[in-house]
């Protein structure tokens, strides 16, 4: 174990908490050198990347944490259902939601895994960057990182030889679709017995029905933005038999009514302004509208003129959301008839708080710095980055009287910026990058006092 220096009892807890994780490493050099990156991530310095940390460190080389990061080809199956446990020890409930998303590391060279010309939500833009599928366990305004898996584009620049030089295991060699990634990383979630209610995932999951069609075989409440142009019928659509005016007769049915795009279904829609939660600037609202229908994602079916058309599916509640800038987004959800408008837009708005958690291993613990080239080495930093961040939040969630931990009431601000240099290499920072007690501010929110309420739907 890695000690000495200031800061004796944030390295304490660290040791403590990092207990299990090791247990589960088994190997001794492993056992040795999981610490110190953990460390090495949560410090101050310009660069979370293994050479500087190591120097930081003292470590004298950086082989060792090199070694650690990118050498063979180790399970991360037990540190992954080590770290769903503790985060379902803080926040896991009924109320706590799976937020599925994604998040750009920007690349300017062409070589490292998964590295390849895709949209970046980080820039808003296309350019050339890695990207992870993420989840995030959250509740009310508290975000833990429980999910960091790299997507593989299917694409020239990042193709089969790519992935083969990149070590690229044989079972995740075939390119997978991000919902693919999201439903496989949800189910080990569950495997692991993560608590949790409602999953919510933007638009980038939404568009396809497979993606939304899984999370509902497994018997999950789901609710995902889609695009304004989305087809669906009104929940009361009818499938008829037309009569044939020649011909054979028709042998399946089709609807009795055409499939308009989400905005004209809402079109006519009563909108209320809704508030979810506390902010710096007061109450964040916008206006909300929903009905349910049943999504035109259904088997095609040719109707007269209007060629092939997708036959009615799911019934859902079809959710709009008018913000004040004059933006307007669209969402489905399988939430039951009987919830209420102010529940539905809570689930739907409960998406907002993993941007903090892609922000804050960003910046504060180096996600983005990580500069080798396998799969091994950016799926390992990942994991480390999640278990430092899951640790951060963990001092935050306990109070300053006797230990007591205080489920979902930790600061939501962003922690303290880290110093522009670390000037003497040292093995632990002075004070924490988060530190273990600090006043609660004003924007905070109870998780309990966000918590879901079923009821009846009000115009």
């Amino acid at each position: 174990m890695v000690g000495g220096g200031a800061g004796a009892g944030w390295q304490s807890d660290l040791e403590r908490w990092l207990a299990p994780f090791l247990a589960r490493l088994g190997h001794k050099a492993r056992q040795r050198m999981c610490p110190p990156y953990v460390a090495g991530l949560i410090g101050p310095g310009d660069r979370k990347s293994i050479q500087p940390m190591a120097e930081r460190l003292g470590l004298g080389t950086h082989d060792r944490l090199h070694h650690f990061v990118s050498a063979g080809n180790r399970n991360a199956a037990p540190l992954l259902e080590e770290l769903a446990r503790k985060a379902d020890d803080l926040l896991g409930g009924d109320d706590a939601v799976p937020v599925v998303d994604d998040t750009a590391l920007p690349k300017t060279g062409s070589a490292s895994v998964g590295a390849a010309p895709q949209y970046a939500s980080a820039l808003g833009k296309r350019a050339n960057c890695q990207t992870l599928v993420s989840l995030t366990l959250a509740r009310g305004e508290v975000p833990v990182m429980v999910g960091l898996r790299p997507f593989l584009p299917d694409s020239r620049t990042a193709g089969p030889e790519r992935r083969r030089r990149a070590g690229v295991p044989a079972e995740v060699q075939t390119p997978r679709a991000k919902p693919g990634i999201a439903i496989e990383e949800i189910d080990r979630l569950r495997a692991a017995g993560l608590r949790f209610g409602a999953v919510p995932a933007d638009a980038g999951y939404g568009p396809s029905a497979p993606s939304r069609q899984a999370p509902s075989v497994r018997d999950l409440r789901w609710a995902v933005g889609i695009p304004r142009r989305r087809k669906a019928c009104p929940a009361d659509v009818a499938r008829i038999f037309p009569a044939a005016g020649r011909g054979r007769p028709r042998r399946r049915h089709i609807p009795d009514r055409k499939s308009p795009p989400a905005e004209a279904v809402l079109a006519g829609a009563a909108w209320r302004s809704i508030s979810w939660r506390r902010g710096t600037k007061g109450r964040p609202s916008a206006r909300f509208a929903a009905l349910r229908v049943r999504v035109a994602d259904g088997p095609a079916r040719r109707i007269g003129d209007l060629g092939n058309q997708h036959m009615p599916g799911e019934e859902v509640w079809l959710i709009g959301e008018r913000r004040t800038n004059g933006e307007r987004r669209f969402h489905l959800s399988n939430l039951p008839a009987g919830t209420s408008l102010r529940a539905l837009a809570a689930t739907v708005k409960a998406r907002w708080v993993c941007e903090q958690a892609h922000q804050q291993p960003k910046e504060e613990l180096g996600l983005d710095h990580f500069e080798g080239r396998s799969w091994a080495g950016l799926r390992r930093h990942a994991l480390m980055t999640t278990i430092a961040h899951a640790f951060l939040q963990a001092r935050r969630l306990t109070g300053a009287e006797g230990g007591r931990t205080h489920r979902g009431t930790a600061a939501c601000a962003r922690p303290a910026r880290r110093p522009a240099r670390h000037a003497a290499a040292s093995v632990w920072p002075a004070q924490p990058t988060m530190p273990a007690s600090q006043p609660k501010p004003r924007n905070q929110t109870s998780v309990r006092s966000a918590k879901v309420v079923l009821g009846p739907v009000r115009a």
